[in-house]
C-alpha cells in the first residue's frame, strides 16, 4: 500500500480530504471518544476512501511529505517529557526491555500460524504480514520474498489502525472511565507559555532530530531523531515546555487523515482478508501482550496500562500519541517500541529461510 507521491499532487484535493479528517475529529471530540482528532479524522477519511469519494474527481490523499512534516512534532513532545530522574528509570526497566526477547518471536509465530490457519495461503505474505513490528521493512522484506503485495501491505497498515481504536476503547471499556483526551486534558499543555526563542528551540529539535536520525540510520528516526535532540535540551535547561496541545492536535489530525485516505483504491475482497486476518491475528497478539503486562507490572514500576501500551504490536508514534493522551510513562513505552522494531526485523530475517524453506 503505497502513500500517494507528493508529485502531481492535487493540493485542493488535499485540502478537503483534510476539512473531511477534521469534520471527523470534531465528530469525535463532540461524542467524547478518546483520541479524538486521530481517531475520528481516521475513521471517517478512511471510510470516505473505501467508498471511493472523490472530491474535485480526484482520489483522496496527500503527499508523504505532509505526514512526515508533522510526526516529528510527536518526537518533540515526548522528548519533553525526559527528566535527569529517567536514568534511575531505566535501572527498573531491563526486565520489561529483556522480555522483548520472548514477546517479539512468540507475537510472530502466533500471528504466522493463524494467519496460515485462516486463508492466507502464500506463506510469504502471511510471514511478512504478521511481524508484529516495522511497516516499511515487513513491506520491503515481502516483497523481496515474493508475497502478495497489495494483501501484506493491507494486513501490516491494518495492524496499525486496528491498534490505534481498539486500545484507547479498551482501556475506556476496562475502567469505566474516558481517557486521555476525551476527559478534556490536552495532549502536551504543559500550562508553560512559549518563548520567541523557545519555539526557535523546539522547531531546531525537530529539524536536527529528524534529519539526523535518518541519517544515521535510527529505527524510526524521523521520531526518535527529535526525542533525542528534545531530551537533551530539555535535561541540559535550554528550554521548559514541549509543543502547546493545539499543535499535538493538529498532528493527530494529519495523521489520522492521512492513514485513513490511504484505504482509496483499495479492492473490497482485499480489504475484507485482510480484515479477517488482522482482527484474529492482532487480536491474539494484544491477548500476549496483556499476560506480559501482567506479569511484568510490578517488577519495572510501571502500570499495567504503560507495560501492555509497550507491548501493543501498534505503531510507534501512535502508540506515543496515545501513551501522551493517557498521561502514562511516554518514554518507557517509547523505549520499548523501539527496541520492538529493531528485535521483529531481526528475528524476521534471522528465521525467514526457515520457515519459508
Amino acid at each position: 500500500m503505497k502513500e500517494p507521491q507528493t508529485s502531481g499532487t492535487h493540493w485542493p484535493t488535499v485540502f478537503l480530504t483534510l476539512v473531511i479528517g477534521a469534520a471527523g475529529g470534531f465528530a469525535a471530540k463532540l461524542l467524547g471518544l478518546p483520541l479524538p482528532w486521530l481517531l475520528g479524522s481516521l475513521i471517517v477519511t478512511g471510510a470516505a476512501a473505501i467508498a471511493n469519494l472523490r472530491p474535485l474527481g480526484h482520489v483522496m490523499g496527500a503527499p508523504t511529505g505532509l505526514r512526515l512534516t508533522f510526526i516529528p512534532i510527536i518526537g518533540v513532545s515526548i522528548g519533553a517529557a525526559v527528566t535527569p530522574a529517567i536514568i534511575d528509570d531505566l535501572s527498573r526497566w531491563w526486565p520489561s526491555l529483556f522480555a522483548l526477547l520472548l514477546y517479539v518471536p512468540i507475537a510472530h509465530a502466533i500471528g504466522f500460524t493463524l494467519a496460515r490457519r485462516i486463508g492466507v495461503s502464500d506463506p510469504a505474505t502471511a510471514y511478512y504480514g504478521t511481524m508484529p513490528g516495522g511497516f516499511i521493512e515487513a513491506i520491503a522484506l515481502g516483497d523481496q520474498a515474493g508475497a502478495d503485495p497489495a494483501l501484506l501491505a493491507v494486513t501490516q497498515f491494518l495492524r496499525l489502525i486496528l491498534c490505534i481504536v481498539l486500545i484507547p476503547v479498551g482501556f475506556g471499556l476496562l475502567t469505566g472511565e474516558t481517557v486521555g483526551s476525551a476527559t478534556g486534558a490536552v495532549i502536551g499543555d504543559t500550562g508553560y507559555a512559549l518563548s520567541p526563542t523557545d519555539w526557535v528551540i523546539l522547531a531546531a529539535c525537530g529539524v536536527v532530530g529528524a534529519l539526523g536520525g535518518r541519517w544515521i540510520g535510527l529505527p524510526a528516526g524521523i521520531i526518535t531523531g527529535p526525542i533525542i535532540v528534545s531530551g537533551l535540551v530539555h535535561v541540559l535547561g535550554w528550554v521548559e515546555g514541549g509543543p502547546p496541545g493545539w499543535l499535538v492536535d493538529l498532528t493527530q489530525l494529519v495523521i489520522g487523515t492521512t492513514l485513513g485516505a490511504r484505504f482509496a483504491g483499495r479492492g473490497p475482497a482485499v480489504l475484507l482478508t485482510g480484515l479477517r486476518v488482522t482482527l484474529v491475528t492482532v487480536g491474539a497478539t494484544l491477548v500476549l501482550a496483556a499476560i506480559f503486562a501482567a506479569t511484568l507490572a510490578g517488577l519495572v514500576g510501571e502500570t499495567w496500562q504503560a507495560v501492555f501500551l509497550a507491548f501493543a504490536p501498534g505503531g510507534l508514534t501512535e502508540m506515543a500519541l496515545i501513551a501522551l493522551s493517557l498521561e502514562l510513562s511516554v518514554i518507557y513505552v517509547t523505549a520499548h517500541h523501539v527496541i520492538r522494531i529493531i528485535l521483529s526485523v531481526a528475528f524476521a530475517r534471522l528465521a525467514a529461510s526457515r520457515v519459508l524453506r
